[in-house]
Order: structure tokens, then C-alpha cells, then sequence
């Protein structure tokens, strides 16, 4: 039972984003086919220690975003649209992922680096 999907408690990140990212991502990448069952909002917050709102309001935003499908009582899916945005930053991620490996930087600088770089592509206002 989607056994990849994690929440990290020391996290700064919400709960909720670290489910939602994780099936986004992994729907990009490939790893979730089309069609893959997600587990129920009860069962995933059941077995992630989270309160039941906390999955439900992944589930939400990951259906807004197309990444998903609710198909009433039958649950919830991988849609076959996927999330395009997202599916482009995970490429994006891995060619980055690669220079910094390439060049011999280390973990911390690199999310430093990325850090800067996000910072600065902000809009002012």
C-alpha cells in the first residue's frame, strides 16, 4: 500500500505537502502508472500517523492539479493528464541533480545554490 509515500515529522514542510509532492512526483516520473489506486484518505492517514484532513487535503489539491482523479466510491486514481508543470520541474530537477554530481558539489551547497537561483526568479512586489 503505497508504502513510498512518507511524512517526515521534523520537516518544516506541512504534512500535507510532503504527501501531495511525493505522489506528484512520483505520478511524473512514471513510478505511479495511469490508473494506480491511491489508498483511502482514512487508510493513508491511518498508516502515516496523520490526521485524516491532513491526506484529504493532498488528495484535494493533487486532484486540482490534475494530477489525480476521485472517482467517488470506486477512490482515488492517477489521471491520465498527470501534472505537465510539475513533470517539466522533475526534469529540470534531474539535469540539475546531475551537473551538481558532475561538478563534485555536496548536498547542502546544492539546495543552497537552488535556494539563491529560486530566490532571485521571485517577482518583486
Amino acid at each position: 500500500m503505497a508504502d513510498f509515500i512518507r511524512v517526515d515529522p521534523t520537516s518544516k514542510v506541512p504534512p500535507y505537502e510532503q504527501i501531495r509532492t511525493t505522489v506528484a512526483m512520483a505520478a511524473a516520473a512514471g513510478e505511479l502508472p495511469v490508473g494506480y489506486r491511491l489508498p483511502t484518505v482514512r487508510a493513508l492517514a491511518g498508516r502515516l500517523s496523520v490526521a485524516v484532513n491532513t491526506v484529504a487535503r493532498a488528495y484535494r489539491e493533487l486532484e486540482q492539479a490534475g494530477v489525480v482523479e476521485t472517482r467517488g466510491r470506486s477512490g482515488t486514481f492517477i489521471a491520465a493528464a498527470g501534472d505537465d508543470q510539475r513533470a517539466e520541474a522533475l526534469a529540470a530537477a534531474r539535469a540539475y541533480a546531475d551537473v551538481i554530481s558532475r561538478v563534485g558539489l555536496g548536498h547542502d551547497e546544492a539546495v543552497e545554490i537552488l535556494r539563491a537561483a529560486l530566490d532571485s526568479a521571485q517577482p518583486s512586489g
